[in-house]
């Protein structure tokens, strides 16, 4: 008991009293008295004369000395933009190594320059630009204090220069583009190098190995000389235009045509308070998600990417775990039209965020299904150095709705609310994290036990990571607009989940550490019976050469609450109240992400339902032509062999893709997938064209065939014109 009360005093010693890690690392920003061209080049008197951020610190392969490869940046402003350059050296002769041209790149697989800006020095939120050694672009909103969402797309400019000893990444972001409170003039900033032929990442303000580059808690300090200018009016209108046409020849439906117009408005109401307006969105040119075989007893999760739910998304999405969340927004819009909606969110000041949204859904008459109304608030409050307290409210209402009394109509539900209160734990020097949060939901027949509580605590050295989580779910707890796989097959559950992890780094030349996880979810039923235990211990391998090798055993126990099918294809069901063991083992590998061909696979062999057996094989191998075309195949191979009725089933899953940059503002994609599971062949092609920042052209092609005659299901083409209009 001392010991547990030592530790809470320690984590909140940490807490109550903030002091900035990287306090002494400081680059003075002076405003330019000439017009700074964008051209990735360093000419213009103001770069010659500026501050220099220099001698980076090495984060890998270890965090004990100043980076091999050399790297400068200057920074300067006008009233209309932000402006950086770096140059960035090469330590070892030799090309340099990119996947593509593509927007928003893979971190780990391309020669890349990185700035972190937290323009409200809070060290939890903030903006990254940046781009690879071929120019391809990167932008993200940071959340939490070091995570970025790379859905997020704004309005910048930038251009790369090679040279045989150097590229030079110059750029311009107007102030528009971003939020900042006005009068502040010391904002957290961090440059971050990743050069792949060194195998080296390195960051300006030293950050610990066992933390990304992209850390606020570590960044610097930028110096501005006066306060950031006030844009004045800042509102943005983005238009749409699209025509399209699908044909659905598996229900013999007509062909429909189809054009339409809408628009989103970005109206900032302050520079850290921003208004989005939608009416009538259309979401037809986000990604397709890549289908999975789904041999789970819930649903799968695939991440938001529409742009209108992105900015200050962590305020609304990132409430609770990635198993409970009270609010998700993916349940918006899917399948059902919407015809308007609102939202507002920002900073007020260093300490407090808010978010308020409201969505209108339209009638669809096939399934009876109302107009709905979805309306979320979210407080947060920023407390000791960079924790938080926040609040959600969530409701969810059916407008002019009365069920049908007939039996073949579904029923939906008049309301369905959620409350919520958490803090989030996070230390001043990152090592401490955790989260505790009580939700409580409210539908129109409240039955009692519709909460849910839940905590965990982590802490992360350079070589121990030690975590406790534990969550409670109401049988009765109920989130529409959220997203609780577990409560699906589980009505009420309580889960015990420690994690522990310890890394050894030997004096060797070819492995750069190694060491065992071990990971255990325990699950009960209310009365605190045991239902589920899916433990395993890994055993892992990182390579000097960025290469990673991970051998694990795991053991499994599960008691079915419902009827199940174990292959998910419509087969016979395992009666509810079934208990099944199993062990399995497995073998991941990844190659190292400096060849132009890369490839990795995992590997699972065991035990599985009804005494049965399951061997799974996924692949991904690809190979880059750069900078221009990168060509890759994704496959996935499950054999389950159970008694009958089930007996042998196999499930191919094969995904080929292409991607075609031919500038880093014309990029052509196709990828095609061939689901044995869901018995489909899916093929897709998207053409995008940038002619200006942040406006695009889009050619989306969707075609669906029946595997076994290629005979075509559906397809349906729509064209895409946006344009981002600053007013």
């Amino acid at each position: 008991m001392r010991f547990l009360l030592f530790v809470l005093l320690f984590i909140i010693s940490v807490s109550v009293f903030p002091q900035k890690k990287n306090e002494a690392y400081r680059l003075n920003m002076h405003r330019a008295t000439a017009p700074i061209v964008v051209d990735g080049i360093l000419d213009e008197p103001d770069w010659l004369s500026a501050d220099v951020a220099t001698d980076f610190f090495m984060i890998t392969p270890m965090d004990t000395s100043f980076a091999r490869v050399r790297t400068e940046v200057r920074m300067a402003y006008d009233n209309e933009n932000l402006y950086l350059i770096a140059i960035n050296h090469h330590a070892v002769p030799g090309p340099y190594m990119v996947e593509s041209l593509r927007r928003d790149f893979a971190f780990g697989k391309n020669d890349n320059f990185l700035l972190f800006m937290d323009p409200f020095e809070d060290q939890t939120n903030g903006f990254s630009f940046g781009a690879n050694a071929a120019g391809a672009q990167w932008d993200g909103i940071m959340y939490e204090g070091g995570k970025i969402d790379l859905s997020w797309d704004n309005k910048w400019v930038s251009e790369v220069k090679n040279y045989d000893d150097k590229w030079v990444f110059e750029m311009a972001v107007p102030f528009k583009s971003i939020r900042y409170k006005k009068g502040i003039t010391e904002w957290g900033i961090n440059f971050s190098r990743l050069d792949l032929k060194t195998t080296e990442k390195s960051a300006w303000a030293p950050v610990p190995r066992q933390f990304p580059s992209a850390s606020l808690a570590y960044t610097g300090t930028l110096m501005w000389d006066e306060t950031p200018p006030q844009v004045g009016a800042n509102v943005s209108i983005i238009p749409y235009a699209l025509g399209g046409t699908s044909s659905n020849y598996e229900k013999g439906t007509p062909t429909e045509y189809r054009s339409d117009i809408g628009a989103d408005a970005k109206i900032a109401v302050t520079s850290s308070i921003n208004l989005d307006l939608t009416v009538n969105p259309d979401f037809s040119q986000v990604d397709v998600d890549r289908q999975v075989t789904n041999l789970e007893r819930f649903e799968l999760f695939f991440p938001e990417r529409r742009q209108f739910f992105l900015e200050n998304g962590d305020l609304f999405a990132n409430f609770g775990y990635a198993t409970i969340r009270p609010f998700f927004s993916r349940r918006i819009g899917l399948g059902v039209p919407i015809k308007y909606g609102a939202r507002l969110s920002g900073k007020l000041n260093k300490n407090w965020r808010i978010g308020a949204m409201d969505m209108q859904t339209g009638k669809v008459t096939q399934t009876d299904l109302p107009e709905q109304n979805f309306a979320v608030v979210a407080v947060q409050r920023r407390v000791f150095a960079r924790s938080n307290i926040g609040m959600i409210f969530v409701n969810k209402e059916s407008l002019n709705y009365a069920p049908s009394t007939d039996p073949n109509i579904p029923v939906y539900s008049k309301y369905n609310r959620n409350i919520g209160l958490e803090y989030n734990l996070a230390s001043s020097n990152n090592m401490w994290t955790g989260k505790a949060l009580i939700l409580k939901s409210f539908k129109p027949k409240n039955e009692g036990e519709d909460f849910t509580q839940a905590a965990n605590l982590t802490y992360a050295s350079r070589k121990w990571v030690i975590t406790w989580q534990h969550e409670y779910v109401g049988k009765n707890y109920l989130a529409e607009v959220g997203y609780v796989p577990d409560n699906v097959p589980r009505p009420g559950y309580f889960k015990m989940n420690p994690q522990v992890g310890y890394l050894f780094f030997p004096k060797s030349k070819h492995i750069l550490s190694h060491g065992p996880k071990f990971n255990s979810s325990l699950y009960f039923n209310t009365s605190l019976k045991p239902t589920d235990n899916e433990s395993y211990v890994v055993y892992g391998l990182n390579f000097r050469k960025l290469n990673v090798l991970n051998v694990w055993l795991a053991n499994n126990y599960v008691e079915l609450l419902r009827p199940f099918d174990p292959t998910n294809s419509g087969k016979v069901l395992l009666a509810a109240g079934g208990k099944h063991q199993w062990q399995a083992f497995g073998v991941e590998y990844t190659s190292k992400p400096q060849s132009v061909f890369t490839y990795s696979f995992t590997t699972r062999y065991g035990g599985y339902y009804a005494d049965g057996t399951r061997l799974n094989f996924t692949t991904d191998v690809g190979y880059r032509f750069q900078p221009y075309v990168s060509v890759g195949i994704s496959s996935s191979y499950n054999k389950i062999k159970m008694p009958e009725p089930w007996g042998k089933t196999t499930f191919w899953l094969i995904g080929p893709r292409v991607d075609v940059t031919m500038t880093n503002k014309l990029f052509f994609t196709a990828f095609a997938q061939y689901n044995e599971q869901q018995n489909n062949v899916n093929l897709n092609t998207r053409i995008q064209w940038r002619y200006r920042p942040a406006s695009d052209l889009f050619i989306v092609y969707t075609d669906n065939y029946f595997p076994e005659t290629f005979a075509v299901r559906n397809r349906a083409l729509v064209i895409k014109f946006t344009y981002w209009w600053n007013v």
